[in-house]
C-alpha cells in the first residue's frame, strides 16, 4: 500500500478555493464561447439582409446556404434554414453590433429568440435580458415570465413605502410588488372565499413564490400571534432576503376597503413586537384584494406610519394577448422571400 502522505492544515481550505476558480474560470468560457456564437450569428444575418438589399437573395438561396454549410461544418448546429432566417430576424432587430457586448450577447441562442418573439421593444427586450442573466432563468421561465408581463407588473402597486420607509429601502420595496397578482395556477374559479384562496396558494406555494418574485422566502400560514392575551392568526408570513424584512400578506376575497388597512397595520405592528429582530428591517404589509379603486387605496394609505401594498389578484388569466410582436414569423420571411425568387 501506498505510504498516506500527510496533508498540510489548510489543504482542504485550498482545495476548495481551487474548485471555485476552476468553475469560475469553466463559466467565463462557456460564456465567451456563446458571446461569439451570438456575435457570429449576427454577422451572418447581417450578411444575408444586405446581400438581399443589394442582390435580391430569395428563399432558394437560403436553402442552398443552409445545405453548403451544414456539409461544410457537420459537426456544428444552427445552419438550418430557420436558424438562417431567425439570424436574419435577429440582426434587422438589433442594426448595432455593440448589443451584442450587452445583455443580449450572453444569453444563449435560445433565449434570443424567445426575446425577439415575445417582446417588441428594444427596451423590454433589454430589460428581459438583464433579468434572465441577474437570476439565471432558462429559456422555459423567461418565456413564462414574459407571457405572465413580469416587468410590466413590478411597482405597480399602490403604496405607502415613500413615507413610512427610508431611502433606498422604500424602492426596493416598491419594486418588489407589482401589480396585478396572477393566480390562476391555483385552479380556483373567481367566486372563491379567501380561506380557500389560502389553502390553493400553499399548495401551490413554488408556485406562488415564483409569481411573487425573487426575494420571498415562505415562513408560515395561519402564523399565531398573541397581543394582551387575544389571539390573532395572520394568513401567510413571508420574508424577503433583499429587504431583510417579515412580509405580511393579508387576502381579501372582495373589493379594497380603507377599514382593511387598520387590521394590516395592527399585524405589523404585531410583528414587529413579537417576531423581528434588531437586524431586521420593519415589517411591510402587502393586502392583495379582488378589486381595488386606487384613488380610495392612495387615500386610506396616504397618513398611515406602517409600509403597506396594495394590489390585486387575478385568479383566473386575465391578461391581453398582445404578445405578437412585429417580428415577422418564419413563414412571412420565407414567404417574401419566396415572393422574391418569383419575381
Amino acid at each position: 500500500m501506498p505510504d498516506i502522505v500527510p496533508l498540510p492544515a489548510d489543504y482542504a481550505q485550498w482545495l476548495g478555493e481551487l474548485k471555485t476558480r476552476i468553475h469560475r474560470a469553466q463559466q467565463r468560457a462557456a460564456q465567451a464561447v456563446n458571446r461569439e456564437l451570438v456575435l457570429l450569428y449576427w454577422q451572418i444575418g447581417q450578411d444575408i439582409l444586405q446581400r438581399q438589399k443589394r442582390e435580391g437573395w430569395g428563399a432558394k438561396v437560403i436553402e442552398r446556404l443552409a445545405q453548403d454549410l451544414r456539409n461544410a461544418f457537420p459537426d456544428m448546429r444552427g445552419f438550418s434554414r430557420a436558424n438562417l432566417m431567425y439570424m436574419r430576424a435577429f440582426a434587422e432587430a438589433w442594426p448595432d453590433p455593440a448589443i451584442v457586448q450587452q445583455a443580449v450577447g450572453q444569453l444563449p441562442w435560445g433565449h434570443n429568440l424567445v426575446l425577439l418573439s415575445k417582446l417588441e421593444t428594444p427596451e423590454m427586450r433589454l430589460a428581459y435580458a438583464r433579468r434572465a442573466l441577474e437570476h439565471g432563468w432558462s429559456r422555459n421561465v423567461l418565456n413564462i415570465h414574459i407571457e405572465r408581463r413580469l416587468l410590466e407588473r413590478e411597482g405597480q402597486a399602490v403604496g405607502n413605502f415613500s413615507n413610512s420607509l427610508s431611502s433606498p429601502h422604500s424602492d426596493l420595496a416598491h419594486e418588489s410588488l407589482k401589480d396585478p397578482y396572477l393566480f390562476d395556477f391555483l385552479g380556483i374559479g373567481k367566486e372563491a372565499n379567501e380561506r380557500a384562496i389560502e389553502d390553493a396558494i400553499v399548495g401551490h406555494i413554488t408556485q406562488f413564490l415564483l409569481e411573487l418574485g425573487a426575494g420571498f422566502a415562505f415562513v408560515g400560514r395561519q402564523v399565531h400571534i398573541e397581543v394582551g392575551g387575544d389571539d390573532f392568526f395572520i394568513d401567510l408570513l413571508f420574508y424577503h432576503l433583499k429587504l431583510r424584512c417579515y412580509v405580511v400578506v393579508e387576502l381579501k376575497a372582495g373589493a379594497f376597503k380603507p377599514e382593511h388597512t387598520g387590521q394590516l397595520s395592527f399585524y405589523l405592528s404585531a410583528v414587529d413586537a413579537k417576531v423581528k429582530t434588531e437586524q431586521d428591517n420593519p415589517t411591510i404589509g402587502l393586502l392583495l384584494c379582488k378589486s381595488k379603486n386606487k384613488v380610495v387605496a392612495e387615500y386610506a394609505l396616504r397618513d398611515s406610519s406602517k409600509p403597506i401594498g396594495v394590489a390585486e389578484y387575478q385568479l383566473m388569466e386575465a391578461l391581453p394577448e398582445e404578445l405578437q410582436t412585429s417580428l415577422p414569423t418564419i413563414d412571412a420571411i420565407e414567404q417574401a422571400l419566396a415572393d422574391k425568387d418569383g419575381a
